[in-house]
């Protein structure tokens, strides 16, 4: 059995029938995030359909129609990759992915699905690799624009799922689309400077039943980082613990509440072990009750380090913030 790194404590591995009850506990702690749009999710309810679910694709590897993958993080299966179909004369083949709250926010599902299409164009010579998502699965969706697809176009009300006819999005990248070595490298420091971006700004969100996790900055951050607020007349320098602290407290004791922050634009440059990004965000939220509506721009410096690519410093400066209720 072969097993691929995808970073630290994590690995992509077969998934096979012997695994259904491993698999079956991790879909039931996945069950709210993968039940909407993955069909087979819904079918896996108990250890019988769970094998079956697991033959099927053990079936269309036998077959070469299919595959399925897990991901493990420190030994626990949190998520897999799939192909759904796999048509080698056609050259044409459909990859899709799952995971469950304790994998998000580390890049697994993006590493994982590259190895897939890599071997798909590089080693059995496919000329397209297609991912297809319900419209609305936003998740998904951004998967497929990490990963450099196209997005071709919507089959309205392809399939009913859960009492509900649904739309699916098609998405796609050629093989002549699909990097070189050298453009690969520097595609996948992207992506991981992505990740590390989008860590950072989710870990403020307390929206819905979302509650925040600041502590992970530091798991993005090298331990001397730091962070800048250029807001006001003069620079506030914070380390990280002097910045976690007090925003915790205002996320979670009803300060600041139902507040998201989003990137909407970026401009990143890569030179060797180092980079910087310039982003633009939004926020939004209640402060004290009131509702507010915002943003600003960051700057981000990052570092390759031994354990991999890190933040360094980051400073920002925000544009007033309008009270709208």
């Amino acid at each position: 059995m072969f097993i691929l790194p995808l970073g630290a404590h994590a690995q992509l591995r077969p998934l096979e029938p012997w695994q259904a009850k491993e698999f079956l506990a991790h879909i039931e702690r996945a069950r709210v995030t993968v039940d909407p749009w993955i069909p087979w999710a819904t079918f896996s309810t108990d250890l019988e359909s769970a094998t079956a679910t697991l033959q099927r694709y053990a079936d269309r590897l036998a077959t070469d129609t299919g595959r399925i993958y897990g991901i493990w993080l420190d030994d626990d299966l949190v998520g897999g990759v799939m192909f759904t179909r796999f048509d080698s004369a056609a050259g044409v083949c459909e990859i899709g992915c799952w995971l469950e709250q304790a994998g998000e926010g580390r890049g697994l599902v993006t590493r994982a699905c590259r190895m897939l299409i890599d071997w798909a164009f590089r080693e059995r010579g496919m000329s397209r690799v297609e991912w297809w998502a319900a419209a609305g699965n936003t998740r998904s969706t951004d998967v497929a624009r990490r990963l450099g697809m196209t997005r071709d176009g919507v089959l309205r009300q392809r399939y009913p799922h859960q009492g509900v006819r649904q739309d699916s999005e098609v998405w796609s990248v050629l093989s002549e689309e699909w990097p070189s070595g050298e453009e690969e490298s520097k595609s996948a420091v992207l992506a991981e400077l992505d990740r590390l971006t989008h860590v950072f700004i989710g870990a403020f969100t307390n929206t819905g039943d979302r509650r925040p996790d600041l502590g992970v900055i530091r798991d993005v951050f090298i331990p001397q980082g730091r962070i800048i607020a250029n807001v006001g007349n003069e620079p506030v320098i914070y380390d990280l613990d002097s910045f976690i602290e007090p925003r915790q407290k205002m996320l979670t004791d009803g300060t600041l509440t139902e507040f998201s922050e989003w990137e909407v634009s970026e401009r990143t440059e890569i030179f060797g072990s180092i980079a910087h990004r310039f982003s633009e965000y939004r926020k939004s939220g209640y402060r004290h009750g009131k509702r507010f509506e915002g943003g600003g721009c960051k700057t981000t410096q990052f570092l390759r380090t031994p354990s991999g690519w890190k933040m360094s410093s980051l400073a920002w400066d925000d544009e007033p913030s309008t009270v709208t209720e």
